[in-house]
């Protein structure tokens, strides 16, 4: 009965510590803390060096738990990943997953050397530690601070967050092998890691296209589809290992793989990896926080402080200059990829290898990457939002999000029921747009059902439900957003939403559900600005095309590279002063 007793209370424990983590969020969320860094503290009150006293020092387990929730992770970064943005960024990504890792170690060493002694594959041991990024966090800063990054920041800062990690654990273990008296020749090492990139790339592609295979073609109950991708993807990545491949790879590949395609219950997928992704970063931050042991951290605390510095303000710098110098990106975009490199999940989980393994003052790389990491957490994560606005990388938004509802149709993939209320200044209910992909099939008002014939005009307050693609269905969601139309419009956010200069005109319409005359639909916006305006456009210049007004945000070389699309028009002054300055701007247009 002790046993029963011992493991009854171990559960409690378990779940009381888990359900800690759960609502600190809510307090984290009220300061914008970084929420990791709000799991790493319970874990260190809870454990032996803190107030709550709980002894472990159970390195394996922290090591599985860590495995499964980055691989669970990465899947659900493949998944959220769209294939258009993959390969419009895949090249720098790429280069800052592998080169800039390898800068990254290379440029941390130096200090690990001079400030804790030890020899240089020690050092670069630490610096292999500590160079990979984890974008999970500040992409969950960014969306709970309201920002909307540049398409090709977001794009590079995804796809490298899901690349990086596979080359930082190579080098990792490649180190800690030639450590323990089983290395081999540099040249061996750089085969060894082409060979398991190439074979995960390979286990991955298939492992999602067998996943879409099955989930479309098996029969389950509905409440299996989510835990039944889940498990896949776990076995992906365990048969990518087990076969000396990169498992991270694999899983990531997979996971992109497979929300790229048309897949049965993709809505229930999504949500319910959501809520386990969340689970296992709650469970491995609170494991690895109850690993450390405060008292043992201010033996290296300043040594491992100034590691932090040189890779936040140094390192991590260089390697995004010199692996992005050849891809055309603007020193401001260099600058934020470079200040967004968090240290998180992944630092403090290779730090965990040379523990398992036995290595000698194998504490040591532990305690150094969890101060790195809390370091990171404390400076760059608190101050991402200021970063990306003071940066102009992003564009404040404060319109909260709609309540979007996504009902899976047995019987075929191609579409799904979307749901949205009607709120009183949507796009949608104010200038009637909505994409020529979505199609109203009924509405919903004081609980009575409607064809969308029978319901028009629709109401603020409505429930309407449309058919659309799922892998569409979240880009309704601007469609329905509560936008309050603003006073005056901000010259430092000049559009609702954005779209490159590049972008034609009949794809606009296609998304917006405009009328284009047909010889204009292969038109550019850059050069249907130029057209409009009869001269070289400038920025803050608005044009219009049907009931939206297009701004010119960027303009580089008399050509519009970002436009702004305003769907919400300014109130009309009321007052005297109002209707001038409105009639002196008029005037302005009118002048050029």
């Amino acid at each position: 009965m002790a046993s029963l007793d011992i493991i009854s209370i171990a559960i409690l424990l378990g779940s009381l510590l888990v359900l800690a983590g759960i609502l600190s969020s809510l307090i984290a969320l009220r300061f914008g803390a970084p929420l990791l860094l709000v799991f790493l503290l319970v874990g260190m009150l809870a454990g032996e060096g803190g107030p709550g006293g709980v002894k472990f020092n159970d390195i394996t387990t922290t090591y599985t738990v860590g495995s499964i929730a980055l691989a669970l992770i990465l899947f659900d970064g493949g998944l959220r990943t769209r294939l258009a943005s993959f390969r419009n960024v895949v090249a720098p990504a790429v280069t800052l997953a592998t080169a800039g890792v390898l800068i990254t170690a290379l440029l941390v060493a130096p200090v690990v050397k001079f400030m804790l002694g030890g020899g240089w594959t020690e050092s670069l041991l630490a610096g292999a530690v500590v160079a990979s990024t984890d974008a999970a966090a500040v992409f969950f800063l960014i969306n709970a601070r309201g920002l909307r990054l540049r398409p090709r920041v977001r794009a590079t800062l995804e796809v490298e967050s899901g690349t990086n990690d596979p080359f930082a654990v190579f080098l990792t273990l490649l180190l800690v092998e030639i450590m323990t008296g089983g290395g081999q020749g540099w040249s061996h090492a750089f085969l060894t890691l082409g060979r398991d990139a190439v074979f995960g790339c390979v286990i991955g592609y298939a492992g999602g296209r067998i996943i879409t295979f099955v989930l479309n073609r098996l029969d389950l109950p509905q409440g299996l589809h989510a835990p039944f991708v889940a498990v896949f993807a776990l076995v992906v990545f365990a048969f990518a290992n087990a076969v000396h491949a990169s498992g991270f790879l694999a899983v990531y590949l997979a996971g992109l793989v497979m929300g790229n395609r048309q897949t049965r219950a993709h809505n229930s997928v999504v949500v319910f990896l959501d809520a386990v992704t969340w689970l296992a970063q709650i469970a491995m931050f609170v494991l690895l926080g109850m690993l450390v042991w405060p008292q043992r951290l201010t033996e290296s605390l300043f040594a491992a402080v100034l590691v932090a510095l040189v890779l936040m303000l140094i390192a991590r710098p260089a390697a995004v200059f010199l692996c992005l110098a050849p891809f055309n990106f603007q020193w401001r975009e260099k600058l934020f990829i470079s200040w967004v490199g968090l240290r998180g999940a992944v630092a403090i989980f290779l730090a965990s290898i040379p523990l398992l393994v036995g290595l000698p003052a194998a504490h040591l790389y532990f305690d150094v990457a969890f101060v790195v990491v809390l370091s990171s957490l404390l400076i760059q994560g608190w101050t991402v939002a200021l970063a990306a606005r003071r940066l102009d990388i992003s564009f404040a938004r404060a319109d909260p999000q709609p309540r979007r509802v996504e009902l899976d149709l047995p019987g075929q993939l191609a579409r799904e029921i979307v749901g949205y209320p009607v709120p009183a200044h949507s796009p949608f209910l104010r200038r009637g747009l909505i994409p020529n992909w979505a199609r109203p099939t009924l509405v919903i008002r004081n609980e009575e059902i409607l064809t969308p014939s029978e319901a028009q005009p629709l109401r603020e307050g409505d429930y309407l439900y449309l058919l659309a693609p799922p892998e569409k269905a979240q880009a309704l969601d601007r469609f329905f957003v509560d936008m309050p139309p603003p006073r005056a419009p901000d010259p430092a956010l000049l559009g609702d939403f954005f779209v490159p200069g590049t972008a034609t005109l009949g794809a606009l319409a296609d998304i917006y559900g405009l009328q284009v005359a047909a010889d204009h639909n292969d038109v550019g916006l850059a050069d249907y600005f130029s057209e409009q305006l009869g001269r070289t456009p400038k920025t803050g210049d608005i044009v219009a095309l049907g009931p939206i007004a297009l701004l010119a945000h960027q303009v580089d070389d008399g050509a519009v590279t970002t436009v702004g699309l305003r769907l919400a028009e300014p109130e009309a002054p009321t007052d005297l002063v109002g209707r001038g300055k409105a009639l002196l701007e008029r005037l302005k247009k009118y002048l050029g």
